[in-house]
Formats: C-alpha cells, sequence, structure tokens
C-alpha cells in the first residue's frame, strides 16, 4: 500500500511542472490586423475589437496570458482566407485563428499540400517567401453571427429593402469576386446585371464612392457597415435594416491534431455566452452583434445562392 502510495505521490509531482508549464504558455491567437470592429491594430493606436476582448476573456479563462499574432489579410481576388488561416497555424505562429467564417468550404481538407504565409507581424524576408505543409482546420463553436447587409446611399436612404428584388432601379456598386458580387449578379437570372458597377478591392473605396453618392446601394459584411459609421459619424450611408438569409457564424479554428484546444476554447465560449459576456464585448467595440444561428457551420454557400 505504501508503495502504491508513493508512486502516486511521484507522479503528482511529476505532473506539477508540466501543468504549471502549460499554464504559463501564451494563448497565441492570430487575428487580422485591419478588419475593425472585429480586430484592429495600427501603430501608436491600441489594439482594439471584439476579436481583441474576446481573446483577452477566452486566455483569462484558461488561466493563460494572451499573445496576438497580428496578420494581414489581402482584400482580392487571389486571397483565400482558408490557406491563411491554415498556413499560420500550420507554421506554428498561433494556435488560434479568431474571426473566422464557419462554412463547410473553408473547413474542407485543403487541395493544396503546401501554400504562402500572409503578411504577418515580425515577418522576415524568408518568411514572405517560404511555404508551409498544411494542417486540417478545426473549428470551435461558434460566437457571432456575420450577415451580408445592404447599405443604401443618400439618395436612396428612404427606399424600403425587404428582399434583393427592391435593389431594382437603384445605382448598385459592388467589390468584384465578393460573396456581394455573386448574390447579386445571380440575382433573379441577372435582372439587376444592368445596374451593377464593379470595384476593385483594396484600390476602389466602395463605401466612401457610397457616402459621396456615386451610387445608390450595395451588399456587403454588417461589420464593415459598422466599422465606416464608427469611423465616419456622420456618414450620409445608411442601414436598410435588411440582411440577406444566408449568412456564416464567426468562430475559431485550430488544427484538428490539437482537440484539447479546441475542447477548452468551446468551454471557454459557452461560459462567456452564458454570462453575456460576449454580447457585452460586441456592444463595446460598436459591432452590431448577433448570436449565432443553425446551421452552425454553414453549407454549399454557392450553391445556396444560385438556387436562389
Amino acid at each position: 500500500m505504501r508503495g502504491r502510495l508513493a508512486v502516486l505521490g511521484l507522479a503528482i509531482v511529476l505532473a506539477a511542472p508540466a501543468t504549471a508549464a502549460w499554464a504559463a504558455d501564451p494563448l497565441s491567437i492570430c487575428l487580422d490586423e485591419d478588419r475593425p470592429p472585429l480586430s484592429a491594430h495600427h501603430r501608436g493606436k491600441p489594439d482594439s475589437g471584439f476579436d481583441v476582448l474576446l481573446a483577452q476573456a477566452i486566455a483569462d479563462r484558461m488561466g493563460r496570458p494572451l499573445k496576438i499574432q497580428w496578420f494581414e489579410s489581402k482584400l482580392d481576388e487571389d486571397s483565400s482566407p482558408q490557406l491563411e488561416a491554415n498556413a499560420l497555424l500550420s507554421d506554428g505562429r498561433c494556435s488560434l485563428v479568431g474571426g473566422y467564417a464557419l462554412t463547410t468550404d473553408s473547413l474542407v481538407k485543403p487541395g493544396l499540400k503546401t501554400a504562402r504565409l500572409p503578411d504577418f507581424a515580425g515577418a522576415t524576408r524568408d518568411d514572405r517567401r517560404r511555404r508551409v505543409t498544411l494542417g486540417v482546420l478545426a473549428p470551435t463553436r461558434p460566437y457571432v453571427y456575420s450577415p451580408m447587409t445592404v447599405v443604401l446611399g443618400p439618395k436612396a436612404r428612404h427606399r424600403k429593402i425587404s428582399d434583393i428584388g427592391d435593389l431594382a432601379g437603384l445605382r448598385l456598386a459592388i467589390e468584384s469576386g465578393s460573396l456581394g458580387d455573386a448574390i447579386l449578379m445571380t440575382f433573379d437570372k441577372g435582372r439587376l446585371i444592368d445596374n451593377i458597377t464593379h470595384l476593385v478591392p483594396a484600390r476602389d473605396d466602395l463605401l466612401g464612392s457610397l457616402d459621396r453618392g456615386d451610387y445608390d446601394a450595395t451588399l456587403i459584411d454588417l461589420a464593415r457597415y459598422d466599422a465606416h459609421r464608427t469611423a465616419h459619424p456622420d456618414t450620409a450611408i445608411s442601414a436598410s435594416g435588411y440582411y440577406y438569409p444566408i449568412g456564416a457564424n464567426r468562430g475559431y479554428v485550430g488544427l484538428g491534431s490539437d482537440p484539447a484546444l479546441i475542447e477548452a476554447a468551446n468551454k471557454a465560449l459557452t461560459d462567456l455566452a452564458a454570462e453575456g459576456k460576449i454580447v457585452e464585448f460586441g456592444k463595446q467595440a460598436g459591432l452590431t452583434y448577433l448570436t449565432p444561428r443553425e446551421p452552425a457551420i454553414l453549407g454549399d454557400v454557392w450553391a445556396k445562392i444560385i438556387q436562389r
């Protein structure tokens, strides 16, 4: 009996340093540096955003210090959020990527074996050249619903929008290759095509053009409207109140090889949601917060759009 107790005591002693080391190990979360009001990291300004507040709360629940790895996601037709997130995780730059749109096509095993890293804080010239062997992504439970919404310019601010068809006759602007582009171009067998002007992402100022009255309406992610409204309190554009019925939840993704971390993140998210903390973080960040909706992971987005 004494021998068994001695062995048990030795096991506890040996396990204690490992547990302490895990708790002291920072929880590293990758966040987009320019996606307000979700996350923002600009020189000379404190880090801010809904995902920053949430990341800190999750790290606190895990009893671990937080380390944010900031990265830059290019807003263009060639960018792939799935490959960028996978590369960051597979390279060990972080353990979780926040603000990830949870769709089946964004969580499938990548068709490529390697991918380049997005530009990230601390990246070297070699980092920008090399390719990373990819893993398999695993999602947490969602923590916010992210819909597309119609935003109206000053000349159309009184137009009632209850469906995409109500945009007929308006001058529409949309970024090429975006989800909004696919929705507007395919609506009712192309009924709106003649009214659509395509702008180039990252080059043309979509919301600025709408604000000046160059166009009457656009279809964008709700968070982008929130960011513009916060940055320009006197803006002439307005929310229509209409949300496109096909939207995605956002959550974290990690690697499937670390299920314990996903489980721990899920527990923290469940507790924070039950306490109303996640809603509170949304209000603090100026985000129009909407609770996650079923299905937790959206199916084939493009098929759903075409079918409508």
